[in-house]
């Protein structure tokens, strides 16, 4: 419980901070990943800017993030959308965030490839 409450307010803490600094209102998506996968296989947001919050939960090494517009080839680095990266690699019991990222209606695909994770998690935006 300890862990949790701590995680929480490192994270509001953060999101004031990453809103204050960019100038313009920032919305967080924390996404949280275990050995293999994300906990969250499927999320649905409205159109706008927001910053990722990639925590790693014992994974036992680093780990990252990728988004990728649905119908794109994933494995082209070309199609991923970069401002959505982690600023580095997560660490253990680490979280990290990307810079903001503009997301228009439409579905995406997310998914670690030092984890890795299977590429079926799946980002709507209405």
């Amino acid at each position: 419980m300890k862990k949790i409450i701590t995680l929480v307010t490192l994270l509001f803490g953060v999101v004031f901070s990453i809103n204050a600094q960019d100038g313009q209102t920032s919305k967080v998506i924390s996404l949280e990943q275990t050995p293999g996968e994300f906990t969250q296989k499927g999320i649905t947001v409205s159109a706008g800017t927001y910053v990722f919050a990639v925590h790693n939960n014992e994974v036992g090494h680093d780990v990252g993030f990728v988004l990728v517009e649905k119908g794109r080839d994933v494995s082209k680095p070309e199609n991923h959308i970069q401002t959505a990266y982690v600023t580095k690699a997560v660490a253990n019991g680490k979280t990290q965030h990307s810079k903001p990222t503009v997301l228009q209606a439409g579905e995406y695909i997310y998914f670690c490839p030092l984890n890795p994770t299977a590429i079926d998690n799946v980002l709507v935006v209405k």
